[in-house]
């Protein structure tokens, strides 16, 4: 009976040791090689730009990617489609409070709170993203490779509707008869992360 109760013992802190959960690899996502542009669209045609991030990690579970937090420096946004006062005029009117407000708000952020894989290198990612103050959840999917020390993340087309965040400016929901001044509600981002550790 004694040889029977250790052999148990065994078998149980056997089980425990494989069965003991890893904790995710954090690894730091390089701003310089990591890059968002955006797409708005209006009535008469679209503008895009890019946007740098400040920071962020990406988790790993083995090859899985398992989580992880952006924060975007939103004094960064510029318009790559315009030149001169244009450009000029645009930059400033998407960072004035009618929009992003990145006085008051420099940083916008995602942080993921769901992963799930639909494939090989695959997953739906599902975060709470906050813009001006305010966080609402969105889902995209997204593609990602770990090898050796580096992972990398891309997310095409992530739809964002900047009305969730007050950004109702040219919102043909809130301002009917603005006619082809209209801009639409959902923005897209283009997003490609590189992580390591």
């Amino acid at each position: 009976m004694k040889k029977l109760m250790t052999l148990f013992v065994a078998i149980t802190a056997v089980a425990l040791v494989a069965f003991k959960p890893v904790a995710p690899v954090t690894y730091k996502v390089d701003t310089q090689k990591s890059e968002i542009k955006w797409i708005g669209k209006k009535v008469t045609g679209q503008h895009n730009g890019t946007i740098k991030l400040a920071s962020g990690d990406v988790l790993v579970n083995g090859k899985t990617l398992a989580g992880g937090t952006i924060v975007v420096d939103m004094k960064t946004l510029e318009s790559t489609d315009l030149t001169g006062d244009g450009k000029g005029k645009l930059e400033g009117h998407l960072k004035a409070d009618d929009f992003f407000g990145t006085e008051k708000y420099p940083t916008a952020t995602f942080t993921a709170t769901k992963i799930t894989p639909t494939g090989a290198g695959k997953a739906n990612v599902t975060g709470n993203l906050v813009i001006k103050g305010k966080s609402s959840a969105i889902t995209f999917p997204a593609t990602y490779t770990v090898s050796g020390n580096t992972v990398t993340v891309n997310a095409p087309e992530v739809k964002v509707n900047r009305t969730v965040y007050d950004i109702k400016y040219g919102s043909k929901s809130f301002f009917a008869s603005i006619g082809d001044k209209a801009i639409d509600d959902d923005f897209f981002l283009n997003i490609n992360l590189v992580a390591t550790r």
